[in-house]
């Protein structure tokens, strides 16, 4: 009987089901896009099918694209082979301030996406601007930067970190186009575009073209300001100068790996600072060290160009602050952090014994971007946070956690006497790492999981720190930190720090799966921590929790609640008046 009365109802909802016969197009830029009065854009549409350029209607606010634009646009036909047409108009822009309807059409096949331009304010509110970026930082990284460098007693904290005093503070969302998960790419991409991205791509947006410098593209923050002011741009890193948080400051490209090529954008640029690693993109192919497939030398270009070339901290500390333009490349790959550096001397750094820290190049950089009577963004990364944090190495990660604070404290006293500066302080993206308690050598047992302590049995580590230069003068104490991930691969925990370098805490097997590196295998107390993680995957990945971001100084009121991370792109461009039409 009550099967009798559903059948009928079931069929009579079939019809409902059935989509519609008209087909959707992809628009770029994509839909709730806010973007800057005159920034520049690639528009695209991507149709579903192939279809007649006669066909084609674009509509923006009701006008047709051409009286907007002033020019028409490419009609591919046939993209990349495909069958399947697109209609492109590159470095567009728009000049007033409103919302925007955009309606395209080709026989059955349409769309519409919304758009929001916005209008800076007309006075200028900072005259410089530093964004200090930690690379995967989450709050454990900075609560151990807290415990490690100023300890704690009776439950308060002996000193503060000079994040900790910048006065004003919102959460960050960071998920991206294609996906809830990011990427330093796509996060640090919204930061200097103002647009949404995909996983691995910097400053455009991810269509279906096959060429990865061919996506539809978004104006960077350097070439924003390069193009509209006489303001000098700095960008400092501990990673490669290539890698995905410095090249987003100036770089187009789907598939951030095109480190060649973001060298050459670089140079279109020409920011007036860059520190980093990275040479071997930088040296011609027939140079030890290159990784560049062409005859290309870019540091003979960059010298060309007028810029003073410094290859390590004593050239740094003798040339860097007296010249008008600086490019520094301290390492082939990405540098080396500052537990191997200053206090293990382990043979990590056997290879560029003499690389500067990040302050050094920090102070460096505001020395000579100050010359600038229109004023400079900084851009500074901590890039090692994340790279230590992939292979689960908790120490090294909360040491460079360490370092960028040293670095936010410089810039802090930069502005002691630059009042009009705007200092930011964040990450692109975070980890799922948590501090639980301690680990106590001291505790009997053979068993180091017996040894963890955690609610009142925890107490505190006993780390020192007996000349006050803000690290512990050792690593490797008997009653530590326990900090655990929360995302892994099969990998043996041994509750130790690394002393040789870093923690490689899986290898491939003759699958190509990653499975537990045995070289742990044997430690006293190691435990195997089953994956939770693919195979594919050989260390730690990203989490989608929320940044923490503070700021202080001109315009740091506008950093409240929770925002998106396109929105700060916003921030700076408000207080340095970008969008104005002067």
């Amino acid at each position: 009987m009550k099967a009798s009365w559903l059948v009928p109802i079931t069929l009579a909802l079939i019809p409902v089901l059935i989509p519609a016969t008209a087909s959707a197009v992809n628009i770029y830029p994509i839909d709730r896009a806010t973007m800057l009065t005159g920034g520049k854009f690639d528009f695209k549409v991507e149709f579903e099918k192939e279809v007649n350029p006669e066909q084609v209607s674009v509509k923006i606010n009701g006008k047709d694209y051409q009286q907007i634009w002033q020019k028409k646009g490419e009609f591919i036909k046939n993209e990349d082979g495909l069958n399947a047409s697109s209609l492109v108009l590159k470095d567009v822009d728009l000049t007033s301030a409103g919302d925007y309807k955009i309606e395209v059409s080709a026989g059955k096949e349409t769309g519409s996406v919304n758009w929001n331009i916005y209008q800076t304010p007309a006075k200028r509110q900072a005259k410089n601007v530093i964004l200090f970026i930690g690379d995967g930082l989450s709050v454990a990284h900075r609560t151990g930067a807290r415990i490690l460098s100023k300890g704690i007693t009776e439950g308060k904290a002996n000193g503060r970190l000079a994040i900790d005093d910048l006065s004003d503070m919102a959460f960050i969302g960071t998920s991206s186009t294609d996906s809830i998960a990011a990427d330093s790419a796509n996060t640090m991409s919204a930061y200097m575009t103002g647009h949404k991205s995909g996983v691995n791509a910097l400053g455009v947006y991810v269509s279906r073209a096959k060429d990865s410098l061919n996506h539809p593209k978004q104006e960077t923050l350097g070439e924003l300001l390069k193009r509209t002011t006489n303001m000098s741009v700095g960008i400092v890193s501990d990673a490669e100068l290539e890698d995905a948080t410095p090249a987003a400051v100036v770089a187009h490209t789907r598939r951030r790996a095109d480190k060649s090529e973001i060298v050459g954008m670089f140079y279109d640029v020409k920011p007036d600072v860059m520190l980093g690693g990275g040479s071997a993109y930088f040296l011609p192919q027939n140079v030890a060290g290159s990784k560049r497939k062409d005859d290309e030398d870019y540091i003979a270009r960059f010298q060309q160009a007028g810029y003073q070339l410094v290859t390590d901290a004593d050239s740094l500390k003798k040339k860097g602050a007296g010249a008008e333009k600086l490019l520094g490349l301290f390492h082939t790959g990405n540098m080396d952090g500052v537990l191997d550096r200053r206090f293990l001397k382990n043979n990590v750094t056997k290879k560029f014994p003499d690389q500067p820290d990040l302050t050094d190049m920090t102070q460096t950089a505001l020395d000579v971007l100050s010359k600038n009577d229109n004023g400079f963004f900084l851009m500074v990364e901590s890039a090692l946070i994340d790279k230590a944090s992939h292979p689960l190495d908790w120490e090294r990660s909360v040491y460079n956690t360490i370092m960028l604070d040293q670095s936010v404290a410089i810039a802090k006293k930069f502005a002691e006497t630059h009042p009009d500066t705007l200092i930011i302080v964040t990450g692109d993206h975070t980890h799922g790492i948590s501090i639980i308690g301690t680990v106590d050598d001291e505790k009997s047992g053979t068993e180091m999981r017996e040894k963890v302590g955690v609610y009142e049995t925890a107490g505190y580590p006993n780390y020192q720190d007996t000349n006050g230069d803000g690290y512990p003068d050792n690593v490797d104490v008997s009653k530590r930190l326990a900090v655990f991930f929360n995302n892994y691969p099969d990998y043996y925990e041994t509750f130790r720090p690394k002393l040789d370098g870093q923690f490689e805490p899986t290898i491939k097997n003759e699958k190509g799966e990653y499975i537990a590196n045995p070289a742990y295998k044997d430690v006293p107390g190691a435990v195997l921590r089953t994956g939770i993680l693919p195979r594919s995957i050989d260390g730690g990945v990203h989490s989608v929790d929320d940044l923490v971001v503070q700021a202080s100084g001109s315009g740091a009121e506008r950093i409240h609640g929770y925002m998106d991370n396109t929105e700060l792109f916003r921030v700076i461009t408000d207080v340095l008046a970008l969008g104005h039409d002067k």
